[in-house]
């Protein structure tokens, strides 16, 4: 048996040893707590270091990349089409549409970035580039300025826009409005006389003296051996002035002569994404100017070859004064739609009935008219022969005398289908007369409808 001093001695190390053991297990669970409150610490910091970094992050984004302008769109829209039509001005005011041949355009404001677009056709844009690179290279015949403009007649689109002014090649002379209309105008006489006088394509009419001149004494209502008798039709395909000066100054007169140059647009500042200017037409001068103004025989009336564009689209869409855009669409850096462009009606000009025989007016100057021996052999031609073609052509000096304003405003309407295009030339030649803006119309008509089998200049 144990001795009790053995019995005490083992009491005492079995008392040390739970102790001892006690002393470990406390301090492992420190150890062990200590450890998972610092992993909580860490993680809990970790956590509200990342919130306070994206917060400072968003309001940096939100700082950095303000709209640049205010929304226009309900909430809950498809896009978000938040650009107005100043806003759109102001964004592309910079962007050279007629020098390029893309249509696709970036563009930096101080505040956003902008993927504009535009409603240029590729091809088409080309070749009208290749028409003016042959046309500067010309010594006798060089136009001091050109302007080739081409619309979609259903859509308002511009399709097609280049140009050149010689004395100043930041301008785009398409969107200007500082060239003589001259016979252009007669468009409008026309309409006025068909809707207000009852004028039909066989209304007889009669003129003395020769027919591009306007003299007071051809104004009279002279009926004699001398006189000429001519239908209205062959009147405006043949532009002659002393009819048209007649019906300005005897028959239309001052009023109806204003209202009809503003139902059309003149002196008017017409919307659209791209700014141009209409037309200036006054009717403040003396009777005679009433004669000139009807003929376009002077040189106060001043069109843009884009407002010469949409005076025949606003003709192949039964009167609709339709609004001439040169945008598509618009993206802001993230992608989104913030401009979308729509067919928009500005007026009604016409009725629907004048506007069909004013076509009809039209094709005749083509077949009949001052622009039968360019179109010559259109009825031959595997392109053109597929056309309905109709035109008005114009020409006048300056009033310095230094530049002879040649115009060929028209359309081309495939006879199988609903496609049909407005041109608008305009070409301003110096001393050396050069390619005629009937020439330009024609060669670009047989360019769109054929494509690129034509791609070639051939001036």
């Amino acid at each position: 048996m144990a001795t009790q001093n053995e019995d005490q001695a083992w009491r005492k190390f079995q008392t040390g040893y739970l102790l001892s053991e006690r002393k470990k297990d406390r301090q492992r669970r420190i150890i062990k707590n200590t450890i998972i409150w610092s992993a909580c610490f860490f993680l809990l910091a970790g956590l509200a270091f990342m919130a306070v970094f994206w917060l400072n992050d968003e309001t940096s984004l939100s700082e950095k990349q303000p709209p640049a302008f205010e929304s226009e769109i309900a909430p809950g829209s498809e896009h978000r089409e938040r650009l107005s039509m100043a806003s759109l001005n102001n964004i592309i005011a910079k962007t050279d549409f007629i020098r390029t041949d893309k249509n696709l355009f970036f563009v930096d404001t101080p505040k956003e970035s902008f993927q504009v677009t535009a409603t240029i056709d590729v091809e088409l844009q080309q070749y009208l580039l290749s028409l003016l690179a042959k046309a500067r290279k010309l010594n006798r015949g060089k136009p001091q300025q050109i302007a080739l403009v081409v619309m979609d007649a259903t859509t308002g689109k511009i399709i097609g826009m280049s140009g050149f002014d010689l004395d100043d090649p930041l301008t785009n002379p398409c969107t200007v409005s500082e060239y003589t209309a001259a016979s252009i105008f007669k468009i409008i006489t026309a309409a006025a006389a068909v809707q207000e006088l009852g004028y039909t394509q066989h209304t007889q009419l009669y003129f003395n003296g020769n027919k591009y001149t306007l003299y007071k004494r051809q104004l009279k209502e002279t009926k004699n051996k001398y006189s000429y008798k001519i239908s209205f039709s062959r009147a405006f395909a043949e532009s002659v002035n002393p009819v048209f000066g007649k019906i300005g100054k005897n028959y239309l007169g001052k009023e109806n002569l204003v209202n009809y140059a503003h139902a059309f647009g003149f002196n008017e500042k017409i919307d659209a994404d791209l700014p141009f200017e209409s037309g200036v037409f006054s009717a403040d001068g003396n009777e005679y100017h009433l004669a000139e103004l009807g003929s376009g025989f002077n040189t106060d009336t001043t069109i843009s070859p884009v407002f010469g564009a949409l005076l025949v689209t606003t003709l192949l869409n039964s009167g609709e004064l339709i609004q001439p855009r040169v945008v598509e669409h618009v993206t802001d850096a993230a992608g989104e739609i913030v401009y979308k462009s729509e067919k928009s009606s500005y007026k009604k000009a016409i009725l629907p009935k004048t506007a069909d025989t004013m076509l009809q007016l039209m094709m005749k100057t083509v077949s009949r008219g001052t622009a039968r021996k360019t179109f010559r052999g259109a009825s031959r031609d595997k392109t053109l022969s597929k056309l309905l073609i109709g035109g008005k052509t114009g020409s006048l000096y300056n009033q310095e005398h230094t530049v002879k304003y040649d115009w060929f405003t028209g359309f081309g309407k495939e006879k199988n289908s609903n496609r049909k295009i407005a041109i608008s030339i305009m070409v301003g030649h110096r001393k050396y007369i050069g390619t005629r803006a009937a020439v330009y119309a024609k060669l670009i008509l047989k360019q769109y409808f054929n494509g690129p089998k034509e791609a070639t200049a051939q001036l």
